[in-house]
């Protein structure tokens, strides 16, 4: 069968070089001309699980309370107080430019939110109208304090020291972006766990286009609107310190990074990869070939990409670098072996040359690329569609890159002039042998330093964790780190957490934590028969329906959807409200215990149910949009609480935080299990790295095993499996072991490192172990066959780590801190898997002797014998 292909080859390939490139020619050109369709992506949809449940409630409670997303701007007057009339008309133009901006429905802000202390208002006052900051005679003092000890505005809207103000642009909610994915959630659950008809996945795949195209419109305009608020306030820059922030700034500042890295280290990596190719081959053909390749295989995958309009993430937006390397370490194995047959068979002709580097490099390629495949197929099972697109695109990229580097090199070297001129001088050969010779002399030593960093990474793996600060991604230079730091330290908080609550099943008594106004002490018998009383009384026709306070009618709600505007729920609504304010990590919290506070200061003093109807049924519509309706659903009996989580805080811990809660609210409170629920960014956040840490670090396990079942089958041979398996595992184990030490939090990006070691990582010990026997065949010496396979194989092993290595360090030069972590990363990976195939790998070949005695060393023992018989039997 192999011979059979081998001759395919040669006939469709070898025999036809030129019909061959030009395909391949014609092939990139078509996949190019889609390059123009190719999009970025940075939605929040990359930041959570595709399965989560939590994702369609965070959805469910937005819509419901009509808590769209929203953009920050905070303002300090530079010159002199933030109250004054020059400011406050810096303030009002800016405000009054923001407010006509496409897609945003109000502006909050120091100017226009209700006062009522400036001065203390009564109730029946509060229901006459209400004043801000911009009515005529009001107190700028009594505002200002007004604005930091007020229990709705204190730590929200003006900083501690009086200096920072904050705008917040209400952007407009995308209510028909959110019926069309919970659509197609809905549907790809049912998918998933009962199956589709014919017309339910015709349904699925319209609606997902029909999603795909609304949400990419949508982040155009978020975009067009980031850009059109910051030529708003670069015009102030002159009068405030103004900042912006929100999350449609960093997705949008997210794409600009992800654009940049591609632009600026894809060509400094092209343009390391050309330098290093001249330094190892010193002859243009082996600049051109691999770089030709490589540029080929990156312009396909990004066309067909584009036509599928399937787009990078901030995951995969290292994806192009990755498979210029990976594409890079097949072709420098093709000029390596090609060069090694040139130099000992110059007579060979380009035919002869060719084909027998495409007949042993075929096979160890394959098993590299196919491993290198298994790895990336564990990031498929994440769960989070960013991460598994990112598996599903290495591994289409590796096919690619293995399928154009044995067309493309093969075929041009037929179609190229046969070089007589000799190969240029390569003295690497002496260098990777110094690592035979360590590994020959020093034995103690590799394995002392083996073992030592086995333990110490096992060490390092104990102490990871998936908790991180967003902050930490942006360089502390950028607009997103700056404008976030004053948010978070300044204006109470930066992520948003809510826990909605729901009625309760068995009601609280009416009259909780206050004395019945109604009471009487009645006996049983006599309860009873006041009940019956009561009930008959109330069957006829109420006479005083019309004004009663907890009658149904207009936008009113019954007492028993009233259950959280009662002294009962805003009892227990104020006491979750006053825990949360409490936790360290936790800024600004806002519900309908803001509201009782603020009331019970007002009337100087509580308030029954009675008077809480009647001012719930009075208060006007401004207080109503600030302090009620995004905080209280009647028709689904339902209380929110929101707040705003400090990232800056270095001992946030957010599924610490979100179980604490949790346990205060159930044990504490008695609230039961079913009636209290966590939504918001931070759960969806905290939900995807969870399920991160858990699917990838158990997968690994199975990638092993997948790759030692795969050793077997190329190397027939149990131990040797084995032994090719340690160094890589050790090089994996280095790295997470690294990140723990070093405190470097697994993420969406950290979190693939490991499956990029183990699949590019092992392709060294193929590599070495393919050539290793190969030269074993020879005279059957361990030691020998080892220097040997240094001298070779070990080259191009050198070549391409050393390859990957200073390009990936390219991208510490980025102001996005996950690239600069992927690329010290990955550099550190490849130090970890060369080092261990240069020292390890052939020192445990040499110790535990796996290879069966070559049948010419064998036949050569056996006439020695012969010989040493007859000798003595003549004596």
């Amino acid at each position: 069968m192999l011979l059979g292909l081998k001759t395919w080859y040669e006939k469709l390939v070898l025999g036809n070089p030129k019909t061959v490139l030009m395909l391949v020619a014609l092939l990139t050109v078509i996949a190019a001309a889609g390059l123009p369709r190719f999009k970025l992506d940075a939605s929040a949809d990359s930041l959570t699980l595709e399965t989560d449940d939590s994702l369609d409630f965070f959805r469910e409670i937005s819509e419901r309370y009509n808590s769209g997303d929203f953009l920050v701007v905070t303002y300090r007057y530079k010159n002199g107080d933030l109250f004054s009339d020059e400011s406050l008309a810096t303030m009002r133009r800016l405000q009054d430019e923001l407010a006509m901006v496409e897609g945003v429905s109000g502006v909050q802000s120091i100017l226009n939110v209700p006062l009522l202390y400036s001065p203390k208002l009564s109730i029946t006052e509060v229901a006459d109208g209400i004043r801000t900051l911009s009515s005529p005679g009001v107190d700028r003092e009594l505002a200002r304090k007004e604005f930091l000890e007020s229990p709705i505005y204190k730590d929200l809207i003006l900083s501690a020291d009086g200096e920072t103000t904050a705008m917040m642009l209400n952007l407009e909610l995308d209510k028909k972006g959110l019926d069309l994915v919970r659509e197609r959630d809905s549907l790809r659950r049912k998918r998933n766990e009962e199956g589709l008809s014919a017309e339910e996945a015709q349904r699925l795949e319209l609606v997902s286009a029909e999603y795909l195209e609304h949400r990419t419109a949508g982040e155009d305009a978020a975009r067009a609107r980031v850009k059109e608020v910051r030529g708003i306030l670069a015009q102030y820059d002159g009068n405030a310190e103004l900042f912006l922030g929100g999350l449609t700034m960093i997705t949008s500042d997210m794409i600009a990074f992800i654009q940049s890295d591609l632009a600026v280290f894809g060509a400094g990596i092209l343009a390391f990869i050309v330098v290093t190719l001249l330094l190892i081959f010193r002859q243009a053909r082996w600049v051109f070939l691999p770089l030709t390749t490589c540029v080929t295989t990156a312009v396909m995958m990004l066309g067909l990409l584009s036509w599928l309009d399937w787009r990078l993430t901030v995951i995969s937006a290292n994806f192009v670098a990755l498979l210029l390397i990976i594409t890079l370490a097949v072709t420098i194995h093709l000029a390596v072996r090609y060069r090694e047959y040139f130099a000992e068979h110059p007579e060979w002709d380009r035919f002869q040359l060719a084909s027998a580097t495409v007949s042993f490099m075929a096979k160890p390629c394959l098993y590299t690329g196919l491993t290198t495949m298994v790895a990336f197929m564990s990031l498929v099972v994440s769960g989070i569609r960013p991460v598994i697109d990112f598996g599903w695109m290495m591994t289409m990229g590796v096919t690619l890159a293995l399928i154009l580097s044995f067309l493309i090199i093969p075929a041009s070297l037929m179609v190229l002039k046969k070089r007589d001129g000799g190969l240029g001088e390569d003295n690497s050969h002496a260098f990777t042998q110094v690592f035979s010779r360590f590994a020959e002399n020093r034995k103690g030593i590799v394995l002392g330093v083996s073992v030592l960093a086995a333990v110490i990474s096992v060490v390092g793996v104990t102490r990871l964790k998936v908790e991180n600060r967003f902050i930490d991604y942006f360089d502390d230079s950028t607009e997103i780190y700056q404008g976030m730091l004053v948010i978070d330290q300044r204006l109470g908080g930066t992520i948003n957490l809510d826990v909605v609550l729901n009625k309760p099943e068995q009601l609280a008594p009416a009259f909780e934590g206050e004395e019945d106004p109604f009471g009487a002490d009645f006996g049983d018998d006599e309860a009873d028969e006041f009940a019956e009383a009561e009930a008959d009384a109330f069957a006829e026709e109420d006479p005083f329906a019309s004004d009663d306070p907890f009658a149904t009618g207009g936008d009113t709600a019954t007492s028993e959807d009233a259950y959280w505007f009662t002294v009962a729920g805003l009892n227990q609504v104020e006491k979750l409200h006053d825990f949360l304010e409490a936790q360290p990590e936790i800024g600004k919290v806002q519900s309908l215990a803001t509201l009782y506070k603020v009331a019970r200061d007002l009337n100087d003093g509580g308030l029954n149910d009675f008077e809480l109807a009647v001012a719930r049924q009075s208060l006007p519509e401004e207080i109503n949009q600030v302090l009620v309706h995004p905080y209280w659903s009647p028709e689904q009996h339902q209380a929110r609480i929101t707040m705003r989580v400090m990232e800056t805080d270095p001992n946030l811990r957010r599924d610490e935080l979100i179980q604490r809660i949790y346990a205060f609210a159930e044990n504490e409170m008695g609230i039961e299990t079913g009636d209290v629920r966590q939504t918001g960014m931070l759960v969806l956040y905290n939900n995807m790295l969870q399920s991160l840490f858990k699917s990838q670090i158990l997968t690994l396990g199975a990638v092993f095993a997948g790759i030692l079942l795969m050793f077997l089958v190329l190397f027939r041979s149990l131990p040797l499996a084995i032994i090719a398996l340690v160094p890589n595992m050790l090089a994996a184990c280095v790295v997470l072991g690294g990140m723990g030490l070093a405190n470097i939090p697994l993420d969406m990006m950290t979190i693939t490192i490991a499956a990029i070691t183990v699949g590019i990582g092992v392709d060294h010990a193929i590599h070495y172990l393919y050539r290793f026997r190969e030269e074993f065949e020879k005279d059957g010496d361990y030691v020998a066959t080892m220097h040997r396979s240094h001298a070779t194989i070990g080259r191009a092993m050198f070549y391409t780590a050393i390859t990957i290595i200073a390009g990936f360090s390219i991208l510490a030069l980025s102001k996005f801190v996950p690239s600069i972590y992927f690329g010290l990363l990955t550099a550190l990976a490849m130090s970890a898997a060369l080092l261990g195939s240069l020292t390890l790998l052939p020192l445990l070949l040499v110790l535990f002797k796996p290879l069966p005695k070559p049948v010419a060393s064998v036949e050569q023992g056996k006439e020695t014998v012969v010989v040493e018989d007859t000798e003595t039997c003549v004596s």
